[in-house]
C-alpha cells in the first residue's frame, strides 16, 4: 500500500476531513488531496506532519539491486 491509499484510509478510520488533518499538520489542503490523489510531490517534511498526525510511522526497504535473494 502506498502513501496514497495509507493516508486517505488512516484519515477515514480516524474519522478526520482532509480540512481537519490540513489544518493540524499545518499542510495545505491542496497538499493533502494530492497525496490521496497520487498526484504531486510532497516534501519529507510534509509528510511527516501528516503521518505524526495520523499515528503512522515510516519504515525503508533497501534492497541491493545485486541481492538474488
Amino acid at each position: 500500500m502506498g502513501l496514497q491509499e495509507t493516508v486517505k484510509n488512516r484519515r477515514k478510520e480516524l474519522q478526520i476531513s482532509q480540512n481537519d488533518l490540513a489544518e493540524i499538520s499545518g499542510v495545505s489542503i491542496a497538499t493533502i488531496k494530492n497525496i490521496e490523489r497520487g498526484k504531486g510531490n510532497p516534501s519529507f517534511d510534509m509528510v511527516l506532519r501528516i503521518i505524526d498526525v495520523l499515528g503512522l510511522e515510516i519504515f525503508f526497504n533497501v534492497r541491493s539491486p545485486f541481492d538474488n535473494k
